[in-house]
């Protein structure tokens, strides 16, 4: 693998192409691989969510789990069992699935639309945020309501650090709330950006998190001062999307911009634009290659777009 900057821009521009699946009849809203990399799923309008095996560089045996009868807003795989996806739903309910089985384990029951989810690093707990802004927390062992809370300010994403022992929270007011955990009691808030916080991820060596804005701007935080580090702003429109690389060193970036940006983490250089013709609200990096799965508006297609093996 490249070592230098240029080297790598190089290689992207070298050997990088996007391929195309069609899978669902309608706009997929979320995709995400699961933690071997052996399998991707995404989540639709459509109310299914197609898991695929990866072939090389190609999505194979798509198999649809059936269930949710509303939009499938976000779905999130186990971070250490490959086998284990959640899903959120506009169908008020939080569904687990098997994909060996290709059907849902557990059901649960919630307040709302469901429209964010996220998984804790220990497996123990699945958090899913609805339209009213109550973040509901589910035990995974017994898959019964732990406890739930009701804000009230806009809540975006939601996301666990890799040391399980604080929840983050992006919000409306351009604020990352930060909880202890399992305490949920508020012990940060930082003012990040002017504009609405709208998504946030942490890198695989859990050090560094980053949040996309309605700015427009990507901002980089050193996780262990919950200091920002250094911002990205090629894009034009507010940012929905962002996935960093198996090895923290690219952040994929993406929204209503006719392109997926991928930058340098180090530098905030440029390392690829990915030309995409609609708009782009799902983007997420293969957990072990420059592999990056994205979805745009056009009806039912996830698209992979990197470096073969």
């Amino acid at each position: 693998m490249p070592e230098s900057l240029q080297d790598l821009q190089n290689h992207f521009k070298r050997n990088s192409k996007v391929r195309d699946f069609p899978t669902h009849k309608s706009k997929v809203h979320s995709v995400d691989w699961n933690s071997d990399g052996r399998r991707l799923a995404s989540g639709s309008f459509d109310q299914t969510i197609c898991i695929y095996s990866l072939s090389g560089d190609r999505l194979e045996k798509p198999a649809f789990c059936k269930g949710h009868f509303n939009t499938v807003d976000q779905i999130k795989w186990h971070a250490t069992n490959p086998d284990l996806l959640s899903s959120a739903s506009a169908d008020k309910t939080v569904r687990v699935w098997d994909a060996r089985l290709n059907r849902d384990v557990a059901k649960v029951s919630t307040k709302g639309e469901n429209i964010n989810i996220s998984w804790s690093p220990d497996g123990t707990t699945i958090a899913v945020g609805n339209k009213e802004d109550l973040v509901t927390f589910i035990d995974t062992r017994n898959f019964k309501i732990r406890t739930e809370m009701q804000y009230k300010f806009e809540v975006n994403e939601i996301a666990w650090n890799k040391a399980n022992d604080l929840f983050f929270m992006t919000s409306g007011q351009g604020h990352i709330h930060v909880l202890n955990y399992p305490e949920l009691t508020t012990v940060y808030t930082i003012n990040a950006h002017p504009g609405n916080c709208i998504c946030i991820e942490f890198d695989p060596s859990g050090q560094l998190f980053a949040v996309g804005s309605a700015d427009a701007i990507v901002s980089l935080w050193d996780l262990s001062e919950l200091a920002c580090l250094r911002t990205f702003s090629r894009l034009e429109w507010p940012v929905r999307t962002i996935s960093f690389s198996h090895d923290s060193r690219l952040l994929a970036s993406a929204s209503e911009d006719l392109e997926i940006d991928i930058s340098d983490v180090e530098s905030g250089e440029n390392v690829s634009s990915v030309k995409i013709g609609q708009p782009c609200f799902t983007v997420a990096w293969h957990p072990k290659r420059y592999l990056l799965a994205f979805a745009c508006d056009d009806p039912g297609n996830v698209q992979l777009y990197g470096i073969p093996d």
